[in-house]
């Protein structure tokens, strides 16, 4: 568990599903997920947390975090430190930081808060370098990309086999390259 002034950052439970299907069945959040398709059943919030293990790969500092809030202990989103999977024919090893919250949580600066807390732990645990990738359109998190001080290295198809809008943040002394 990763505790931040606001927000307890702890992995998924399945008791937590139906607050991830009402957040992933929102067309103004799944847009920006995935293949941009709603959830249309609480059974696929289940599926999800079950493949949340999976999906955060096997370094020791990742893990995809239900962001609760300390406050009423709901959870309000969720924050990501996972592989960044390679677009076909890329050979890259990348670690990604992401977020998707529900939006009455948008606003409030939930996903810097959870977010700068997983590029403190990532850069803790030796990882040199973290990248966020938005849709093109995506300004929301775009912006919180700037305030975590991400790079913007522009339209970038290396990731998912498809274009995004690409943001890198270096470790103390690493190296830009």
């Amino acid at each position: 568990m990763i505790e931040t002034e606001r927000l307890l950052l702890r992995f998924f439970r399945h008791d937590d599903a139906s607050r991830l299907y009402d957040i992933f069945r929102r067309p103004e959040v799944a847009r920006w997920s995935g293949n941009g398709t709603p959830m249309s059943t609480i059974d696929e919030a289940h599926e999800r947390i079950d493949r949340y293990v999976v999906r955060r790969g096997s370094h020791p500092a990742a893990g995809i975090f239900a962001a609760e809030l300390k406050s009423t202990g709901v959870v309000a989103g969720m924050c990501m430190l996972v592989p960044l999977p390679s677009s076909d024919g890329v050979d890259r090893a990348d670690m990604e930081i992401g977020w998707h919250f529900h939006p009455d949580a948008w606003g409030n600066g939930y996903a810097t808060e959870g977010a700068s807390a997983l590029v403190e732990r990532a850069f803790a645990a030796g990882i040199p370098e973290l990248y966020a990738v938005t849709n093109p359109d995506n300004a929301p998190s775009q912006a919180v990309c700037r305030r975590l001080g991400m790079e913007d290295l522009g339209l970038r198809t290396d990731w998912y086999d498809r274009e995004l809008r690409a943001f890198c943040l270096k470790a103390p002394g690493e190296p830009v390259k």
